[in-house]
């Protein structure tokens, strides 16, 4: 896979570098977040934490993907401004389904309820619904 930087821009007040990227794949399948996380990393002189891929798009028949990541100067700086879901996308934070899952306590299996009396009233029998009468011509 190569991988060109096709834009760079500085965001200082999110303290983070705004990257356009492209990445062509002939004959391999469209590249994983986490392995365009370590070729940008590694082109930019930065830590694999602090990259994180926003979005990836492929389009069909081509062997190239177009997308968008930043690099902050921090992976603390990148837990702190990123939303939650994209930091679950790249893997620097659990899925919370998955933290609930583990903390659940399993509850005590409430009494068998005692099955309800029949009552003396037998129900009555429906009668068979009769076709609706044809109109004459």
């Amino acid at each position: 896979m190569e991988l060109q930087v096709v834009a760079k821009k500085e965001n200082p007040l999110l303290k983070r570098t705004e990257i356009t990227f492209k990445a062509v794949h002939k004959a391999e399948p469209t590249p994983t977040r986490d392995a365009i996380r370590s070729e940008l990393a590694k082109q930019l002189k930065a830590s694999k934490e602090a990259v994180i891929v926003d979005r990836s798009v492929s389009s069909f028949g081509r062997f190239e993907t177009l997308g968008y990541a930043k690099v902050y100067k921090s992976k603390e700086e990148a837990l702190s401004v990123e939303r939650s879901h994209i930091l679950v996308r790249n893997k620097l934070k659990e899925a919370e389904a998955k933290k609930k899952e583990g903390e659940k306590v399993e509850k005590p299996a409430p009494a068998a309820k005692p099955a309800p009396k029949a009552e003396g009233k037998p129900e009555a029998p429906k009668a068979e619904p009769q076709p609706e009468p044809k109109a004459e011509r």
